[in-house]
């Protein structure tokens, strides 16, 4: 790509044929992570919950704004025990998922300790885009909307809420992450 500098000063900068981003997912176990995964990868909800032990991986090719981008995710356990395994994984996250259910308000009450826990550990809004989500949009709601977009507003992080289970804005919301990503690390 060739990019005019003014005063007839032109550069060539290399973009690379696919470019590969990290997305990790956090929040509490049960809280639909793996399932919003799953219905973005694989275009299907699975309704039984199986724990994920330690972190699970998952890839996607997709376009983004005429980039090729290989979308890595690191879909980390919310649960305790694996506290030592997943904080080995934020470290050069670029699209960050926080995620929380919108029928518990524990999960909810607990994102400033996954926030905490994940700047900790390399991965702050310096050095990432972060999007939050509530999950099970399609469930009976304990955490109103005005809440979450106030938590969200007060830490300058884009809101979305999703089901796994419908697909409602589950494609939107990946897309909109991945745009954000690839404007603020590769153009």
């Amino acid at each position: 790509m060739t990019v005019s500098e003014g005063q007839g000063q032109v550069r060539t900068v290399h973009v690379p044929d696919i470019v590969r981003i990290k997305v990790t997912s956090m929040g509490d176990g049960g809280v639909g992570k793996s399932c919003l995964i799953k219905r973005y990868c694989e275009e299907r909800f699975v309704s039984k919950y199986i724990t994920t032990v330690g972190v699970d991986y998952g890839v996607k090719t997709v376009d983004v704004e005429g980039y090729e981008v290989r979308v890595n995710f690191w879909d980390l356990s919310g649960h305790g025990e694996f506290f030592d395994v997943r904080n080995e994984f934020y470290k050069d996250t670029q699209g960050a998922i926080l995620c929380f259910d919108l029928s518990s308000r524990r999960s909810f009450e607990a994102l400033d300790g996954w926030l905490t826990e994940a700047r900790k550990y390399g991965c702050s809004e310096t050095s990432a885009q972060f999007v939050l989500v509530g999950c099970k949009s399609d469930k009976r709601r304990i955490v109103t909307e005005h809440e979450a977009q106030s938590w969200a507003r007060e830490r300058g992080i884009p809101y979305w809420e999703t089901s796994s289970n419908t697909g409602a804005n589950v494609v939107e919301m990946f897309e909109s992450l991945f745009q954000r990503v690839v404007r603020r690390f590769v153009q």
